[in-house]
């Protein structure tokens, strides 16, 4: 009898445990490690251009000597659904793509929201990607723009975030395609990568041996400290 009250009492002991255990804050080790926006692991960046395929670039620009025309030209090559963005050209088409006024025209879901705005602009854009239903699922700001702020509220619904990057100079980075021109990529690979023709996507997958800043983005944040 004895032996039997023992055991019952060994059982509820270990049930007790459980119970406390399952109502226990998680670890710091398991909690969600939050992103280092000074330097991005590439298979973060990677990971987000392999996964999206419509991107809304606001701030895009019809005039072919701007560099939002050659980043929304480069990501359309590269088989990206691409949306203008740009109230002062309604009416007009980049690419063959007519400009829509704000992102609550676009009308159906888009993946990625490329921000080509100054930093002091990006707080409004975010709040209204923040307004989509559904959601996109990442905020990629261009380079030389950062809001950290803007950046928290969007993390904070699930939203990944990117700044002071270009996704075309990134894109050509890991796919090795710069390299073509004499960069260096920072990424190895036994193959030459093929050239790209129209709607074609490289393959992202190659050894990374660098990481962190750019020197493009280096080159953006000096910029900006020397304006400020």
């Amino acid at each position: 009898m004895r032996s039997i009250e023992l055991w019952c009492a060994i059982a509820h002991l270990r049930i007790s445990r459980f119970r406390v255990r399952l109502c226990e804050p998680p670890r710091n080790d398991e909690r969600k490690k939050k992103m280092n926006h000074d330097a991005y692991p590439d298979n973060y960046i990677r990971a987000i251009l392999n996964s999206v395929k419509s991107i809304a670039m606001v701030g895009a620009s019809p005039v072919n000597v701007r560099p939002s025309y050659f980043a929304f030209k480069y990501l359309a090559q590269r088989g990206y659904d691409m949306i203008p963005v740009n109230p002062g050209h309604v009416g007009k088409e980049l690419l063959g793509k007519p400009f829509v006024a704000s992102m609550s025209d676009i009308g159906r879901p888009v993946d990625m929201i490329d921000i080509f705005r100054n930093s002091s602009h990006i707080m409004p854009v975010v709040e209204e990607a923040l307004a989509l239903d559904p959601l996109p699922k990442v905020i990629w700001m261009q380079l030389g723009a950062r809001d950290d702020v803007a950046a928290a509220k969007a993390e904070a619904v699930g939203i990944k975030v990117v700044m002071n990057r270009c996704p075309k100079i990134e894109y050509g980075r890991l796919s090795s395609e710069i390299s073509w021109m004499g960069v260096n990529s920072r990424t190895l690979s036994s193959k030459r990568a093929p050239a790209p023709t129209q709607g074609m996507r490289l393959s992202l997958n190659r050894m990374s041996v660098g990481g962190g800043d750019t020197a493009a983005s280096d080159r953006a944040a000096k910029n900006k400290s020397e304006q400020s």
